[in-house]
């Protein structure tokens, strides 16, 4: 069930990030052909708790960063959360695939259902810059490394689900 706050101007930090679209982007391979179901959890762009765990994942990017160059065999997944700017609503998203470019920007694919993006789809390629990452995760021996901005929406979830994410969760 989608959370909104009565403030004006609506963040759309994790328009993918419940439980059941992190699990679905953990679980699908690198060219994923389902699109998996998905609840909205809207924050306002003034929340110093998501604004705080964005600079957490900003600030542990050369975490994310150095398992993406040096890959492992129980490290998979890699996956960044990216703003997308839009008329009133920024749209954060969860991006697969992740490529970096020779310009020294990176393509990634959408990892679910744009919101805020008209003609963007799931599985579309979409470019973006270093600034625009907001989080970044991958897994590791099956639990979660990263996903900063996913621990302030856990209040969000139905305790289920936060708790089955809780426990998948881990520090890098």
């Amino acid at each position: 069930m989608p959370t909104s706050l009565p403030q004006p101007i609506k963040w759309a930090v994790s328009a993918v990030v419940t439980a059941v679209a992190v699990f679905g982007i953990l679980t699908l391979g690198p060219r994923p052909t389902v699109e998996v179901a998905d609840r909205v959890i809207s924050v306002a762009d003034t929340d110093a708790e998501m604004n705080a765990a964005i600079a957490r994942a900003r600030a542990t990017l050369p975490v994310f960063w150095a398992s993406y160059e040096a890959l492992k065999r129980m490290e998979t997944d890699h996956s960044l959360k990216v703003r997308f700017r839009t008329v009133g609503n920024d749209e954060h998203i969860w991006m697969s695939d992740v490529k970096k470019l020779p310009s020294g920007e990176y393509a990634a694919r959408f990892a679910d259902t744009p919101r805020n993006l008209p003609g963007k789809r799931f599985g579309d390629l979409a470019e973006f810059k270093d600034a625009d990452i907001s989080d970044w995760m991958f897994m590791r021996n099956g639990k979660i490394v990263g996903g900063e901005t996913i621990k302030p929406l856990l209040k969000s979830m139905p305790k289920s689900d936060a708790d089955a994410l809780r426990a998948r969760m881990e520090q890098p």
